[in-house]
């Protein structure tokens, strides 16, 4: 019987980053463009650099790290998996605490009513209020 594998398991998970070639359009990428697909782990970076009360957005994200690694643009659907695993893992971590110490602020890219929070386990509850105290508005 296989054990399923916790949020903070998939997050600290060893996954090399890699710069591939795309052939056809994919996504809101062209044909013969240079695609980054990054890790759980700089995403998780990335989202931590964000200033308390501010908030960016996935498309900014997605063109910063695609700058900053070389490439011209970001996997959009792994970014979108590597952020509900940094979300998740995160509020995992703060379920075990109790405390936002150590919390990775993921709701500061995550916008409460984003395809992605209606997804995560917990609900948009806790994005929702981290945003209130934060004085992040949509």
């Amino acid at each position: 019987m296989t054990t399923k594998k916790t949020w903070l398991s998939k997050l600290s998970e060893k996954k090399e980053p890699k710069i591939k070639r795309i052939e056809f359009d994919f996504a809101d990428i062209p044909a013969n463009s240079s695609m980054f697909i990054a890790t759980p782990q700089i995403i998780d970076n990335y989202i931590k650099q964000i200033p308390k009360g501010k908030k960016e957005t996935v498309q900014t994200m997605r063109k910063d790290l695609a700058i900053e690694n070389r490439a011209e643009y970001i996997c959009p659907v792994t970014t979108g998996i590597f952020l509900r695993v940094v979300a998740e893992a995160n509020f995992e971590k703060y379920t075990q605490s109790n405390s936002l110490k150590g919390i990775t602020p993921f709701w500061r890219v995550t916008k409460p009513n984003s395809t992605l929070s209606k997804k995560l386990t917990f609900g948009q509850d806790f994005i929702i209020n981290q945003r209130q105290v934060e004085n992040i508005n949509e």
